[in-house]
C-alpha cells in the first residue's frame, strides 16, 4: 500500500499529477479542495462553514478536516493500493493527526512528494486557471493570501516530513510528463 501526500503551493500541479498517478498506479485520491467544493455546491452545513473560511483565504479547522478525511479514506475499503492525499495536511498538527488516523488503521504515509514551483510561475498558473475554470478563489488578491498562508503555515511541513524520512523534492517546472517521470522514479522505488 502506497499512501502518498502530494504537496506544494496552490498552482504547483498537485491535481494534474494526482490524475496521472491514479491512472498509472490505481491509487485512490482525496482532494480536500474537491471534497470541500462538493460540500459547498450541495449547500451542506459543512459546505457553508467551509465556504466562510475559503472566502477569507483561511484554512479549515483541523478537527473538521480530519473527520472528513477519515470518512473518505475508509470509503476505499481495507484492500486499496493506496491513497493520494492532495491538499492535506497543510499544518504540522494536521500531519500528526493524519499519521495517527492512518496508524489507527495499521497504515502509514509512504512518501510526501513536494512539487516545487517558483512563486511568479504559481501566480501565472493560478490566474490562468481562474480564467479557464471560473473558480472564484483564483483571483490575484485571494491567490496572494493563499500563498502567504502556504509559506507561513504549510511550508514548515517540509522539515517535518524530512524528519520522518519520507520527504521527496520534485522540481515542478517542465512539461506535465517530465514532472510525472520525476514522480514515477520516486513511487517505483517505494
Amino acid at each position: 500500500m502506497k499512501n502518498i501526500v502530494i504537496f506544494g503551493a496552490p498552482g504547483a500541479g498537485k491535481g494534474t499529477q494526482s490524475d496521472k498517478m491514479i491512472e498509472k498506479y490505481g491509487l485512490g485520491h482525496i482532494s480536500t479542495g474537491d471534497v470541500l467544493r462538493d460540500q459547498i455546491k450541495k449547500g451542506t452545513e459543512l459546505g457553508k462553514t467551509a465556504k466562510s473560511y475559503i472566502d477569507e483565504g483561511k484554512l479549515i479547522p483541523d478537527d473538521l478536516m480530519v473527520d472528513i478525511l477519515a470518512s473518505v479514506y475508509d470509503s476505499f475499503g481495507k484492500d486499496h493500493k493506496g491513497v493520494i492525499f492532495d491538499g492535506f495536511p497543510r499544518t504540522i498538527p494536521q500531519a500528526e493527526a493524519l499519521k495517527k488516523m492512518l496508524a489507527d488503521r495499521g497504515h502509514e504515509v509512504a512518501a510526501m512528494i513536494e512539487l516545487s514551483v517558483p512563486e511568479d510561475e504559481l501566480m501565472k498558473r493560478l490566474i490562468n486557471r481562474g480564467k479557464v475554470s471560473g473558480r472564484s478563489d483564483d483571483n490575484a488578491e485571494t491567490i496572494q493570501k493563499r500563498l502567504n498562508v502556504y509559506h507561513t503555515q504549510t511550508a514548515p511541513l517540509i522539515d517535518w516530513y524530512e524528519k520522518e524520512g519520507i520527504h521527496h523534492h520534485v522540481e515542478g517546472l517542465g512539461t506535465v510528463d517530465e514532472i510525472f517521470d520525476r514522480i514515477c522514479q520516486i513511487i517505483d522505488n517505494l
